[in-house]
């Protein structure tokens, strides 16, 4: 199946996390197809991440900026465009569960809200002209935390389930300019967060071998590379007639009975 992203721009959010987190592994896995991922992201580790891929003969470009500025978005997404005319797909991948709960100030859950869902829209808000010209599509990032709920992140959850209402929002708003919008939902992926969300826990081993019982296919987490596979496929021609789609890599974890071994 051939999936067409060769010389796409690819505009990726929080695409310089921890090595082996879902940003970086989406970064790499659109490098290995062809497509030049632009990496804006705060932490200037992207910047090796780029050059990195430059030594082994892909393009890519990183631009540091706060993804809750407006103006820092707004020149990022310049940038991008200065440096190669257009931008064909945008990857909205910011995403930390903070723990802003019931017991958080004000302050901290505006601060979740700005991180986790006004990113999404400052970044297509800036890059949409880019998208319009090229006929593009959008993938939101998102969370089960949306659906399901976890508890003490009243925060994150608001601005997850504002992703899943976006993503249909943008998909209707954007049809007539056969701009597709798609939401790739995650659940239970083991990330380098996670680990050390894992680490905090007095039982942490116990309580993942328990998370990883409750995953119907396989009792297994899902890896970042089978979201970056999924996410490929859906910014892909190969999915040209998919939009306003929730679609979830998770072994089955949301819908399907977790009684199930």
């Amino acid at each position: 199946m051939q999936l067409n992203l060769k010389n796409k721009v690819v505009l990726i959010t929080g695409g310089a996390g921890l090595e082996g987190s879902i940003g970086i592994s989406m970064v790499r896995a659109l490098a290995g197809e062809g497509a030049i991922p632009a990496i804006l992201d705060k932490h200037p580790r992207g910047e090796q991440y780029a050059a990195d891929l430059k030594r082994n003969g892909k393009e890519a470009f990183f631009v540091q900026a706060d993804v809750t500025d407006p103006e820092q978005v707004k020149k990022a997404v310049a940038d991008v465009v200065a440096n190669y005319s257009r931008i064909d797909v945008v990857i909205n991948n910011v995403g930390v569960n903070d723990g802003a709960g019931l017991s958080a100030s004000c302050d901290e859950f505006m601060d979740s809200i700005k991180l986790n869902l006004l990113s999404y829209f400052l970044t297509i808000k800036y890059a949409l002209p880019e998208l319009r010209k090229s006929k593009g599509n959008i993938l939101n990032i998102g969370s089960k935390v949306a659906l399901t709920g976890q508890g003490n992140t009243s925060g994150y959850a608001a601005a997850k389930g504002g992703v899943l209402a976006l993503t249909r929002e943008w998909a209707v708003d954007l049809v007539h300019d056969k701009i597709r919008c798609n939401c790739l939902v995650i659940s239970e992926c083991y990330t380098p967060g996670y680990e050390a969300w894992i680490d905090t826990l007095e039982n942490g081993d116990e309580r993942l071998k328990h998370i990883k019982s409750r995953i119907p296919l396989e009792n297994r987490m899902t890896t970042p590379q089978e979201i970056a596979n999924t996410a490929l496929f859906l910014i892909s021609d190969q999915s040209s007639h998919t939009t306003g789609q929730f679609v979830f890599v998770d072994g089955g974890y949301v819908h399907l009975d977790r009684v199930l071994h």
